[in-house]
């Protein structure tokens, strides 16, 4: 994993791009890894939340997507959420909507969410929205946490 991780690293943005979008979707990935790694060596910051947020978040359409075909055994088999799950996650979208898409950046919670909003075909354009938001929060909060912005 690492030889791949290091890779993600040598080729700079497209390789941002990559381990965010493995991250947003069900893939068991870090791009935090890969961040912190090209921030490292100097990429701006600025380029790094937006290709960043901007891979993670279509991840999360990815898996909306999948959801959104409403095979139950797709979302099990392809997607490696449980049944039981996908229920739990169904009942939140049903309780708040698209704004559970705020969730979608919390590694189990956040496949569940972005699954789950695709399954009961919640407004595509809000949840990418609220996708959005959560996932650029959550790399601004990283970059911060090590001083490369503000």
């Amino acid at each position: 994993m690492s030889e791949f991780v290091q890779f993600l690293i040598d080729i700079g943005l497209p390789g941002m791009f990559a381990a965010a979008f493995l991250a947003g979707s069900v893939a068991p990935f870090s791009s935090e890894v890969v961040m912190v790694g090209l921030a490292a060596l100097g990429v701006s910051p600025a380029e790094l939340l937006l290709w960043g947020t901007l891979g993670n978040t279509l991840g999360a359409v990815f898996n909306y997507w999948v959801g959104s075909l409403g095979k139950t055994e797709w979302i099990v088999r392809y997607l490696h959420v449980k049944p039981e799950k996908l229920e739990r996650g169904i009942a939140m979208v049903y309780a708040h909507g698209a704004w559970c898409g705020l969730l979608a950046f919390l590694p189990v919670l956040g496949s569940m969410v972005s699954v789950s909003l695709g399954y009961m075909r919640v407004s595509l354009w809000r949840s990418t929205l609220a996708f959005l938001a959560g996932k650029l929060v959550r790399y601004v909060v990283l970059m911060a946490s090590f001083g490369w912005i503000f």
